[in-house]
């Protein structure tokens, strides 16, 4: 009878052992798994680096904290981060494709010239300097922009603008850049690029700005310079 619980009870703790070994076995694994996903989470930005890239090859264009110094070249003060790393992408010929999505020369040889990292830490950059406020320059043309921003062209099918980019023109990250205070002139050639179809980045974009004429491409650019 001793003989025989001594037996059961050494096969309770060898079962047990192994029970454990096999739960200790399976968590480890699974640390194990989990260990490469650490190490593949994107680092954070370093703004200082970001910095430096702007010093050194944006400034001449768009200023050294973002605020260029008038509407040839954007302002990029303030502008959503994951924007402008998408437009610096957008700049370079993707794999597969035989032209880049927005065309530019300068753009695309500055764009091709930085790394993933570099791109992500200037972007990050840019999204922390203050915009300066820009201002409407037309009082004559600000009630037929407003009229367009916030209510669009209903017998054209074309949006309010701020159902995309916000009442004070604030955009959403990722989505939908901020245009609060942006030249008019530089939002009136975008507009414009859209419609021709020089600038194919957003096909959304393309046929809102078919739809509009060129008074109302003005008049609209020039009401966001004024938005904050």
């Amino acid at each position: 009878m001793n003989r025989l619980y001594k037996t059961l009870m050494a096969l309770e703790l060898a079962a047990a052992f192994g029970a454990g070994l096999v739960g200790w076995t399976l968590t480890a694994q699974a640390a194990n798994a989990a260990e490469p996903a650490a190490a593949a989470a994107p680092a954070k930005p370093d703004v200082a680096r970001g910095q430096a890239i702007a010093t050194q090859v944006c400034a001449a264009c768009h200023g050294a904290d973002g605020n260029s110094a008038g509407g040839a070249f954007p302002k990029l003060a303030g502008q959503h981060a994951e924007y402008i790393v998408k437009q610096l992408k957008d700049y370079k010929t993707q794999p597969g494709a035989k032209e880049p999505a927005r065309k530019n020369a300068i753009m695309a040889g500055i764009a091709s010239a930085l790394n993933d990292e570099d791109v992500v830490n200037v972007a990050a950059y840019f999204e922390t300097q203050k915009a300066k406020p820009g201002y409407a320059r037309d009082k004559n043309t600000v009630p037929l922009g407003m009229k367009i921003y916030r209510g669009g062209v209903t017998d054209r099918g074309v949006p309010a603008c701020a159902a995309c980019h916000g009442a004070t023109g604030m955009g959403v990250p990722v989505q939908y850049p901020r245009l609060s205070g942006q030249w008019a002139d530089y939002t009136a050639a975008q507009l414009t690029a859209f419609a021709q179809g020089t600038r194919n980045n957003s096909e959304p974009m393309h046929t809102i700005a078919l739809r509009l004429n060129e008074a109302e491409v003005k008049a609209v650019a020039d009401y966001i310079a004024g938005l904050h």
